[in-house]
Parts: structure tokens; C-alpha cells; sequence
């Protein structure tokens, strides 16, 4: 009898022991910890704001953002430290090596800050792609930024201010011909940071945890997803596969892997756009709006006329509006990006859409899939004897070709294009070339 008695009193003094570091485990504070790292980009934006989110939610002591960057996009540096200032969490930066432009008006967001040894912040003035410095309006913009955030969390105004003009004095700091970049020990001096550390460990401490336990927040596939589509060079070939893709579809009849092709390209671009806050739902209502009006110019208006050119002109600027935060329209870098990526996008479109369509169907292969199609009743026809059977032969159109469509020609039925005018149905037609598969025909001369 003494045995099992032993036995049930070791399983309850081990259920007291293990609800007991249950109960000490939920009691510890918890303490978020994200990295912001390398280039300053818009796909960063939706990971910090669900680390905040969740730690919020989960009722933490802190966020800990450790920071390493030389900076980025003006854009999104604003939209990191709107975040992290309004945060109803505590929020800690911790600058592991550098905080440079765009990554010290994000440390100076947060409401403590902690620096490594031999790590710097400073040097926020606004610069071009090539590094130049930019304009009064812009460095006024930023002086405002690193000025305004700066007395919200208790820092040196001057101090931030001279990070971004090398013109204001700061005590010893008097060479008004360069600007302020702090080592750590100089951030402690002048009010910067408030602790310098050997590691991260010992952040906690040094702001009076000391029973905590770290939550890490990796970036998750969706995040990645956004940032990758995100990225300038993604974005510009989503954009030129939209268009090449949804011009080819029109140009040809029915709908094949060029239109879907378009479609999941567009619905990417305009997604990841939508989600950073580039794109809203009017530059998408604008995009769709310009598409249809270029579908009636070309399958219901005879010719090419305002609605197609209306069309155009909204299909781009709504595209160019979603490469650009409207909110920083005025920021060169950042204008010039934008339009530079468009007309990148544009001009490799437009060549590519001429090679298709004026070398590709050329092409033996390209041919074998398609004239199969185009050419019924001629399978095992070669294109030579094709272009001796229809070179010159005249039918009549039995759908409008607007320039492509169908005509019939001795009870045979062919795909055809026009040189660009526009054919309506019934009306007699000649075949004044053959390019490949491409079977192109002008309206017959009238009888006399």
C-alpha cells in the first residue's frame, strides 16, 4: 500500500512543479525582437506593422528593432517611424553597426535607444540615386522629419537637425561643413542614446527587465512575397509582360497564354501595390476603365480615335501612379525612379511586341503551332505552296477585322490581319502578303 501511495504522491508534487513554471513562464514579460536591415524598402513596411500589431495584441513589454542599414526610399522610412511612433507598446532600438539616413530617423522613433559598441547613426541628408545631394525642399522636408521626432521622444532637436544640414552648430560639434554622424559613445554624449551594450542580451536589462523572455518574428512567406514582387526589377517586367500580353490578345483572336499571361502579371503588380499603399482602388478602377475603353476603340468603334488614345494614356498613368507614393511626389529620386521604370518597362514592351509579331511567326516552330489553326484544309501544306495558293487570292470578310479577324476564301477559313485598317464584315478582301503564319490582306480595289 505504501508504494502506490508514493507513486500518487510524486505524480501531484510533479503536476504542482509543472503548472507552477507554467504559471511562471505566462508571468514573464514578453519582449518582441525584429530586424530592420539592408536597404529601407516599402515591402519592410508590412512586416514591422504586424510585429506591432501582435504585440499589441499580446499585451508586451517591448519591441526590440534592431537596425543595421545605410538607409532607402524616403517613403518608406516615413511610413516605419509613423508606425513605431505610434505604437502603445514601448519600443527600443537597438543600432548593431550603423543607423545611417533613412535608419537613423527610424531609431529616433523609438522611445529608447541602445547602441553597440563602434556602431553610428547620422548622416540623413536626402540624396539622389547618384548620391548627390539634393535641392532646399527636400533637406527642409527632412530637417522637419528628424526635428519633429526627435522632441517627440525627448532627443536634441539640433542634433537631429544637424544630421541633415551641415550648416547647424552643435557645441564641439562646430565644422559647419560636414554632417553629423555619431559614433556611440558621442549619441551618449549629446543625448542620442541612452545606453551603449555589448550585446544584445543585455538590452533588457539596461531598461529594467529582468524577468522577460524574447518573441522573434521572422518575416513570413506572404511578407517575402510582397517584397520580392516589390523589388524594381520585378515590377517592371510584371508590368511589361501585362502589357505585351494584353496588346497580343487583342491583336489576336480568341483568348490563349498571352491574355492569362497578362492577367496574372497585372493582378500581381497592382496586388503587391495595393497592399504597400501605392496603388488604391482608383488607380486600379482607372487601370480597368483605360482597358475597356481600348477594347471598344478596337473590337466596336471603327479606326483609332479619343477612346483608344483615352485609353492608353489611362492604362499608363495608372500604372506610373502606382509606382509612386503621391504622398512624395515631390522627392526627385523617387519621381525619377518611377518614371525611368515605366519607360523602361514601355520601350522593352513595344520592342518585344514588334519582334513577335513581325519575326517570331516567321519562325519554323512558332509556325508549326499555329498554322494548323489558321490554315484548314492545308495540314500538310508547306508555307511556300501555301503563299503560291493564297498569294493574291481574294475573299470575303465574315467577321469585321479590327485589324484581325476571319475571312472565307473558296469554302476555306482563315485567320487574318489588316496593315491596320479597319474591315467590316462582308466586305471583299485580297491577300497581299503571308509572313509565316500571319496572313495579312487589304480591301479589294472596287470594280469597275
Amino acid at each position: 500500500m505504501k508504494f502506490p501511495l508514493f507513486l500518487l504522491n510524486l505524480f501531484l508534487i510533479s503536476l504542482i512543479v509543472f503548472f507552477s513554471a507554467q504559471e511562471v513562464s505566462a508571468q514573464k514579460a514578453k519582449i518582441y525582437y525584429a530586424y530592420i536591415q539592408d536597404d529601407i524598402d516599402l515591402g519592410l513596411v508590412p512586416h514591422i506593422k504586424r510585429v506591432i500589431t501582435e504585440a499589441e495584441k499580446n499585451n508586451a513589454a517591448a519591441i526590440i528593432f534592431e537596425i543595421n542599414t545605410f538607409g532607402g526610399r524616403v517613403d518608406a522610412a516615413t511610413q516605419l517611424k509613423d508606425l513605431i511612433l505610434d505604437s502603445k507598446v514601448l519600443t527600443i532600438a537597438y543600432v548593431n553597426k550603423r543607423a545611417i539616413s533613412a535608419g537613423a530617423l527610424i531609431t529616433l522613433s523609438c522611445k529608447k535607444i541602445a547602441m553597440a559598441k563602434g556602431a553610428s547613426i547620422g548622416a540623413t541628408t536626402v540624396v539622389d540615386q547618384t548620391g548627390q545631394k539634393q535641392g532646399e525642399k527636400y533637406q527642409s522636408y527632412m530637417r522637419s522629419e528628424m526635428r519633429s521626432t526627435a522632441e517627440r521622444n525627448g532627443r536634441r532637436t539640433d542634433v537631429a537637425e544637424g544630421m541633415v544640414d551641415e550648416t547647424v552648430i552643435v557645441d564641439s560639434l562646430d565644422d559647419d561643413k560636414k554632417l553629423i554622424t555619431l559614433t556611440s559613445e558621442e549619441a551618449v554624449k549629446y543625448g542620442v542614446c541612452d545606453t551603449i551594450i555589448d550585446r544584445k542580451g543585455a538590452i533588457p536589462a539596461a531598461f529594467g527587465f529582468k524577468d522577460y523572455q524574447f518573441v522573434y518574428l521572422e518575416t513570413n512567406w506572404a511578407e517575402k512575397v510582397v517584397r520580392f514582387l516589390n523589388n524594381p526589377i520585378i515590377s517592371s517586367l510584371l508590368i511589361m509582360i501585362g502589357l505585351v500580353g494584353m496588346f497580343t490578345e487583342i491583336k489576336t483572336p480568341g483568348w490563349g497564354l498571352p491574355g492569362t499571361a497578362a492577367l496574372i502579371a497585372l493582378t500581381l503588380f497592382f496586388g503587391s501595390s495595393y497592399i504597400l499603399e501605392l496603388a488604391s482602388i482608383m488607380e486600379i478602377l482607372i487601370f480597368v476603365t483605360g482597358v475597356v475603353l481600348l477594347i471598344v476603340e478596337i473590337f466596336v468603334i471603327p479606326g483609332f480615335g479619343i477612346a483608344g488614345i483615352l485609353g492608353i494614356l489611362l492604362i499608363i498613368g495608372s500604372i506610373f501612379f502606382s509606382l509612386l507614393n503621391t504622398e512624395f511626389y515631390f522627392v526627385d529620386n523617387l519621381l525619377y525612379s518611377a518614371i525611368i521604370q515605366l519607360a523602361g518597362s514601355l520601350v522593352t514592351g513595344i520592342l518585344i511586341f514588334a519582334i513577335i509579331f513581325r519575326y517570331l511567326p516567321k519562325s519554323r516552330n512558332f509556325s508549326k503551332l499555329v498554322l494548323a489553326d489558321q490554315l484548314e484544309g492545308h495540314d500538310n501544306t508547306s508555307t511556300s505552296k501555301i503563299e503560291n495558293v493564297l498569294m493574291g487570292a481574294t475573299g470575303n470578310t465574315i467577321t469585321p477585322l479590327r485589324p484581325a479577324g476571319n475571312i472565307m476564301i473558296e469554302g476555306s477559313r482563315y485567320d487574318v490581319v489588316t496593315e491596320g485598317d479597319y474591315i467590316d464584315k462582308g466586305e471583299k478582301v485580297v491577300v497581299t502578303h503571308i509572313e509565316g503564319s500571319k496572313i495579312v490582306v487589304k480591301k479589294a480595289p472596287a470594280e469597275g
